[in-house]
């Protein structure tokens, strides 16, 4: 594979079959003058790649910044490790080369790519590798599709799977082939692209064929649910056309004052002269919601708690399931569709939630926006007087 290797490279793989070591060898020789980085999802699956490189390289390390997880090598070289839960941290860098882990598990892994990465690699002309075990078809697999188009010619790309370990026994992988389920399996030791496999949304990639509006169409009504951030995550706005049900708006952004939030989600209910604009009322909405309403705005509001979330995600996945829904193809959105997890409680019901260190905006202002579009808002959500004049003289209209 190494020998083969182009450019940009995105290694396929089986669980067990060696990422983590075949990254780190890429790092040496010809590489070690120079500045190079090492990518993870999550910050903690960053901690324990960083212990074993602190090994590997030891021989050679000549000093060692834990704060900045920040190596830097007798040979002038220099390896900076870095979390893509905040991809922007890694503006402004040079690398020679690059090496992206469980790039599949990264729902910004195309943003992250285009905005930050590639960029950083303008300099030296330097190269890229992508080690994953696959989940679904998301950013990763369109990064593997590259390397099998011969237009795409700085592009390679293998499937690798657990067997091309040689030190995992086969009697391991077929104990494994007897106690999976077929399609976890497949996925997880075969490398194979399984479709949204043992996510709660199915056939996602089956309905990102909606084209994005900029502004409300003549004759078209539109609603609109609102997920409001804190300063880590991202405030989302995604807009539905009423007759279509097809996600025809979403704009993604955070690290602005509250008054320029206040100000992008007036524009687009301007916009679109929305019938609706549903908004998760929990602590931090509820300012953005009083301020909305005293510029006129109809606003309804959602209480975001374990019942109420399942409700609505349930109700997201059934659409995906019965080909309901179309929404817009962004690389953010579906991999934060496909990388949703849902676990059962002792009590019978489900947690929903994206993975450890990963982002839910974009599902849950879909979801929001969705059952403001569907049905009536279920048990939980808040209607206030103005609320509910509004929602009674409409309902026949957007929910019936």
């Amino acid at each position: 594979m190494v020998q083969e290797s182009s450019r940009f490279n995105v290694a396929n793989c089986g669980r067990r079959f060696g990422k983590t070591t075949l990254g780190l060898y890429l790092f040496c020789g010809e590489t070690l003058p120079y500045p190079v980085a090492w990518f993870s999802p999550t910050y903690k699956m960053l901690v324990d790649v960083w212990r074993e490189a602190t090994i590997v390289f030891q021989p050679i390390i000549k000093r060692k910044s834990v704060q900045e997880r920040r190596l830097e090598f007798i040979s002038g070289g220099v390896l900076d490790f870095w979390s893509l839960d905040n991809p922007d941290a890694a503006r402004g860098r040079k690398y020679k080369r690059i090496a992206i882990d469980e790039a599949a598990m990264i729902p910004v892994l195309m943003d992250a790519w285009m905005h930050v990465i590639r960029p950083a690699l303008a300099d030296y002309k330097g190269d890229g590798w992508l080690f994953s075990t696959p989940k679904g078809r998301n950013g990763f697999w369109q990064m593997y599709q590259w390397g099998q188009d011969a237009e795409y010619t700085e592009w390679a790309s293998w499937t690798m799977p657990t067997s091309a370990n040689p030190f995992i026994a086969d009697s391991e992988i077929e104990a494994m082939r007897m106690t999976m389920p077929d399609l976890i399996f497949r996925q997880e030791i075969l490398a194979a692209f399984v479709d949204d496999a043992g996510g709660v949304f199915r056939r996602v990639m089956d309905a990102a064929t909606a084209t994005e509006q900029d502004k409300a169409q003549d004759g078209r009504q539109y609603v609109a649910g609102v997920d409001v951030a804190s300063k880590v995550d991202f405030t989302v706005v995604s807009v539905f056309d009423v007759e279509t049900k097809e996600q025809v708006y979403m704009d993604r952004f955070n690290r602005v004052e509250y008054p320029v939030l206040e100000d992008r989600l007036a524009a687009v209910h301007k916009r679109f002269n929305l019938t609706a604009m549903t908004i998760e009322y929990n602590s931090i909405g509820q300012g953005v919601v009083d301020h909305l309403r005293q510029r006129g705005m109809n606003i309804q509001t959602f209480t975001t708690t374990n019942t109420t979330k399942q409700a609505i995600i349930q109700q997201l996945a059934s659409a995906f399931e019965h080909g309901e829904i179309k929404i817009l193809n962004d690389a953010i959105q579906v991999g934060e569709l496909q990388a949703f997890e849902g676990k059962r409680l002792d009590g019978g019901g489900f947690r929903y939630s994206a993975p450890e260190g990963l982002h839910d905006d974009t599902v849950m202002a879909m979801a929001i926006a969705w059952q403001g579009l569907s049905q009536p808002p279920p048990a939980g959500t808040i209607i206030n007087d103005l609320d509910s004049s509004i929602y009674k003289s409409r309902r026949t209209s957007i929910w019936d």
